[in-house]
């Protein structure tokens, strides 16, 4: 399965457009680009492998694999970059400014229900991020 995130970079966050298989999804929100440094910065463009994670925190979430000179870069719930994202992708179904968004846990959900399909069939699941 191929999610492509389209992405536009403004100071105060970053927006996106996330698309599975060619078809439109929900919106994204990460921090600005501050040249990947740790907890400030979202990501660099590239493509990625994905794999589901568990944790007691954000429940059922995915993880971006491999991602130079990062670790446990997820994508999960959140509604406000700068103030629950630390390098991670949060799915909004609206977004409501630079770096916010509303309804994350149900766009989250969205996306879980395509990738454990992907998942029982056996399918890779990556994400190619570019602007």
């Amino acid at each position: 399965m191929e999610l492509v995130l389209k992405r536009s970079y403004f100071e105060k966050g970053t927006n996106g457009a996330l698309f599975v298989n060619g078809q439109f999804l929900c919106f994204t929100i990460e921090l600005p680009w501050r040249e990947n440094q740790r907890n400030i910065s979202c990501i660099p463009e590239g493509t990625y492998e994905i794999v589901a994670r568990h944790s007691k925190r954000f429940q059922n979430h995915l993880h971006v694999q491999d991602v130079k000179g990062r670790s446990l870069i997820l994508i999960h719930p959140a509604n406000n970059a700068l103030k629950e994202l630390r390098g991670c992708i949060a799915p909004v179904s609206q977004l409501a400014d630079i770096g916010e968004g509303w309804n994350s846990r149900e766009s989250l959900n969205k996306l879980l229900i395509l990738c454990y399909r992907a998942i029982e069939l056996n399918e890779t699941i990556t994400l190619t991020i570019k602007s």
